[in-house]
């Protein structure tokens, strides 16, 4: 399965401009490429403007859920679609749309963490749904967002139901870059998945982004990391047969002892 991740430098505030600047990206980066999947980052369509996102955000997902379904249909991929600043019945969630090659929305999910660092509680209203698992092509796979890497409880609770890959979309800041990259690598041996990420790069309101785009096998080791600075698409196939190998040889689900464990 072949990922096209796009560590994108975002406009910030410009919906539109970053629509057109994807649309570009996903024609030549599928002629070219020819991936499964490709992924977006997180608030890609106006990156932490959180003052304004009352007038930038989406209503109900539109426009960048249409958006995004004709951008898979028209060039036969699969969409992680990253994030958008989403406002349903007057709260502006951040919502991350999954869409198939076919067009069709297979998974979406609203950030259930919330960064205080970054002011995020002031504008946005966290998700009320539990994490689920969608597939793609017959995989099983889990989305989370950003700052829910920093709670294994969401990663876990995939692994259980059947998760083989983890996809983080992200925008997550230079200053605690290498808690990035470590906690992906973390989440992917202590679940036994792919972890796959996509981040941002440059800085918005002083906040310098730290890009690192990860792809992780299930016994941790880095299979692709993007550049901390430099907008660029990262290219990865995955093995997925690979993932019941390594839980058969280090077999913790079955050595689980849940009863034991208090949260």
């Amino acid at each position: 399965m072949k990922h096209a991740i796009y560590q994108m430098k975002i406009i910030p505030g410009d919906p539109e401009g970053n629509r057109r600047k994807i649309k570009q990206w996903a024609e030549e980066t599928v002629r070219t490429e020819k991936p499964d999947i490709i992924v977006l980052p997180e608030m890609w369509t106006t990156s932490y403007t959180l003052d304004e996102l009352e007038t930038l955000s989406d209503h109900d997902g539109e426009p960048s859920l249409s958006f995004l379904k004709d951008v898979a249909k028209a060039n036969d991929v699969h969409i992680i679609g990253g994030s958008i600043p989403n406002m349903k019945n007057g709260d502006i969630y951040n919502t991350s749309f999954v869409v198939n090659k076919a067009g069709e929305l297979v998974y979406q999910y609203d950030k259930i963490h919330l960064v205080p660092m970054l002011n995020e509680p002031a504008y946005l209203t966290g998700g009320t749904e539990k994490v689920q698992l969608f597939e793609l092509d017959g995989v099983k796979m889990g989305l989370i967002i950003c700052y829910d890497l920093r709670f294994p409880e969401l990663a876990r609770s995939l692994a259980l139901k059947g998760a083989e890959v983890l996809y983080i979309v992200a925008e997550w800041p230079k200053a605690r870059g290498e808690h990035w990259k470590a906690l992906q690598i973390a989440r992917a041996i202590e679940n036994q998945f792919y972890v796959v990420s996509c981040n941002c790069v440059g800085t918005h309101d002083g906040v310098e982004f730290s890009g690192n785009s990860m792809v992780v096998d299930p016994w941790g080791n880095t299979l692709k990391l993007g550049s901390e600075q430099k907008e660029e698409t990262i290219v990865e196939s995955i093995a997925l047969e690979n993932v019941n190998s390594f839980r058969s040889d280090v077999p913790i689900f079955t050595s689980r002892v849940p009863e034991m464990y208090e949260l």
